[in-house]
Order: C-alpha cells, then structure tokens, then sequence
C-alpha cells in the first residue's frame, strides 16, 4: 500500500495490523485489527509526527521512501512514549541521525528508558512551536491521555489536529478516512476504544477540550494515532467524547453474570425480561463466553448494571472476578448497579459484588437479590420483579 495524502503536502506512511486480536497484553480484544499511524509533512524542513510498533518499521519506511529520502527528515515528533508509536523511532533515526527528536520533557525520560538512544532532543510544552517553512507544528501538552508524556501536535495551516491516542479506533482498513469506511462500525470502534482506554481520563478530557477551545484551535480534520482519519466531520468524535466523559447514557442495562450448575442463569435471563418489558433496552452477557473488552463498550452508553455470579469459596466465580477488577479500574461515571446470585451452604458472592461496584464508584440502587440453590417460580417471580424495579429507576435516572 502507497502513502495516502491527508492534504497538501502532508501524508499517512504508517502501517496497518490486520492480524492483532489482542492490546495492552490480554485486556482489550481487537475483532477488526488495528493501524499504526504516522504523518510526514514535507515543506521547507521535514517532519515525521508519530512512528510505528517496531515490527512494522520496514513498512513505514518503504512509505516514506515513496516521498522523500528519509535522510532528510529534520524532526521526528513523539506524541506518546507507548511502543506501538515508538518502536520504530530507533529505526528512523538510524536513517536520519540529524534528525531532532520533540516530544515533552516526560517523553524525553520515556524514549530514553524504553531505548536508551543518545539523540538530539527537544523538550517543548503547551504554546511552544516549530516552523517547518509554510507550515508550523503547535503543541499541546495531554498529560494522561492516555500516559504521562502525551501531546497533541496542531498545525494551524490546514486545522488539522494530530492528537496521538485520543479520538482514534482499533480498525484495521485499506481505507483512511471516515467517510469511506461504515459509520456504524466506526462508531462502535471508536466507542469501545474510549471505554477501554480512556474511561478512566474522563474528567482530564473535558478540561484538555476546553482547553483546546479556549487556545482558538479551529480543527478541520483530525488524524489520530490508530484507526481512521476524522475529515468528513471531525466534530462528531469530539461530541461524542464530550457525551462519554460526562457520563451521560441511554435506556439501557447490562445484565453480566456467570453461573455454576445455571441458577443464577436462570436468574439472568428472568431480569432480562423483566427489565425489557418496561421499554429499556437489556443486553445478557455471560462471562466468560462473551468478551470483555465488547462488554466494556458496551458499558459505555449504558445508564446501568447488574453483576450476579454463584458463590465459589464465600465469593465470585473467578470468571466474574476480573471483570469486576477491570471495573475498579475504569471507574465508570454516572452508572446505577445492582447484584444478584445464587448459593448453597453458604453466600457471598452478592457481598463481592456489591464492594466492587462500590469502589468502581457506581451507585447501588437496590438491595441483591440472592436465590438458595435452585430458583422456584416464586422467587423466578421475585427476579422479574427485581428487573422492573431496576428498569423504573433507569427511566427515572434517565428522563
């Protein structure tokens, strides 16, 4: 595959992962592969904004090759320290020793601990700028968006934002742009990617938009550092993050369970109904036959939760108990959650439940609904009375 202009004299030469169903190790699951994405602008002096993961170095450079000699690249930007944009940077600078490296002063410790190269480096910060001729590179620093030393690159001639991890997607495609890919898997890429990685950093988000909004950035397009281009309208995305970050969610619950010998099955599927009857939307996810990373997604623009599991040594099934830790993790705002589960000798389960959901800082609105061993049509009832009023409190929450 050739370079892609972007616009003028500035183009994609990074490299596509059709293969990746897999990132950050095990945690989030990438159905539709992903893309390294790297821009070169060439103007009086050159610049390369982003790199690749390591192994695809060989492609991005090929990429480059078609434009210039990457000898006469004059600076490599680093918006992001994390390995998949970094890996190839060694690679580059081997080709073009010259070449200044730019990042923040957190990326400059970064880079030097992951490679321990012994580069010319340019530490810049918020409002600091570099010409390249008719274009310049303006910089913004994004502390925690989603790593410590992460910035966005702005050039201001053609609007167009550079803002490494945020607004991007895992989607791997022959295509760059929005408007020639399908907008609703687009979309949900692009939400799951959100409620994956930047979930925690949602409140940092809103501050880092207003603040970009504040500098008078008018933003045209904007290119992430995986997935898609944003050109079509750029502002969909940023809408979009904005809804996320302040927590604001649909008619719509979650229902995440495990189960044993299928009681608290049996349980999952009454709520599910119920909740369904009074007009919100339920969607039943067993753990750990449905993945994670989809659920989180999910999760996003879901105004609720409820988490049941059978009880296995006074607490979850170890199916359930990492969701729950990736839960505490990702602190989701403004969500309602409620549990439930089966038990036989002895419970538990619902008290784990309820202590994770709590330290994920969600508000339990009901009290657990637990079942002895198997469930009989009354307490099947008992479930889909559970679900209605879970379901009334998701409408009210939400209206």
């Amino acid at each position: 595959m050739s370079p892609v202009k972007v616009l003028g004299s500035i183009f994609w030469v990074g490299a596509i992962d059709w293969n990746i169903r897999h990132f950050h190790g095990f945690t989030y699951s990438t159905h539709h592969g992903t893309t390294y994405n790297a821009y070169l602008i060439v103007d009086e002096q050159t610049a390369l904004v982003d790199a690749v993961y390591g192994p695809f170095a060989g492609e991005m450079m090929e990429r480059i090759r078609e434009i210039i000699d990457p000898s006469k690249i004059d600076y490599v930007v680093a918006n992001h320290v994390e390995t998949d944009h970094s890996g190839a940077i060694s690679e580059i600078l081997k080709l073009a020793p010259q070449a200044k490296l730019v990042g923040t002063a957190r990326c400059k410790e970064g880079l030097q601990k992951h490679y321990f190269g012994n580069w010319d480096f340019q530490v810049v910060k918020t409002g600091d700028e570099i010409s390249l001729g008719e274009r310049s590179l303006r910089f913004v620093e994004a502390p925690m968006l989603h790593w410590p030393d992460t910035m966005f690159t702005y050039i201001e001639k053609d609007a167009l934002l550079l803002p490494s991890d945020a607004f991007g997607q895992h989607l791997a495609t022959a295509k760059r742009f929005d408007d020639e890919v399908d907008e609703k898997t687009l979309m949900e890429e692009a939400t799951k990617y959100y409620a994956n990685i930047l979930w925690p950093f949602s409140r940092l988000i809103i501050k880092k938009i207003d603040e970009i909004q504040k500098l008078g950035l008018k933003i045209s397009m904007i290119a992430p550092s995986h997935g898609i281009i944003w050109r079509s309208n750029p502002t969909k995305i940023v809408e979009a993050y904005l809804r996320w970050a302040k927590g604001e969610a649909g008619r719509k619950v979650l229902v995440v369970y495990d189960t044993m010998w299928s009681s608290t099955e049996k349980m999952a599927k009454a709520i599910v109904e119920s909740i369904s009857s009074e007009g919100v939307e339920a969607m039943l996810f067993r753990l750990p036959f449905s993945d994670r990373g989809d659920i989180i997604g999910e999760l996003l623009e879901a105004k609720g939760i409820l988490v049941g599991s059978s009880t296995i040594n006074n607490g979850v099934l170890p199916t359930v108990a990492p969701f729950l830790e990736e839960m505490q993790g990702l602190r989701p705002r403004n969500k309602i959650a409620a549990a439930f589960g089966s038990y036989g000798w002895g419970g538990g389960a619902v008290k784990t439940i309820e202590e994770s959901l709590e330290k994920a800082g969600m508000d339990i609105v009901a009290p657990a609904l637990t079942v002895k061993w198997v469930p009989d049509k009354n307490e099947i009832q008992k479930c889909y009375e559970f679900g209605k009023e879970f379901a009334k409190k998701v409408i009210a929450e939400t209206e």
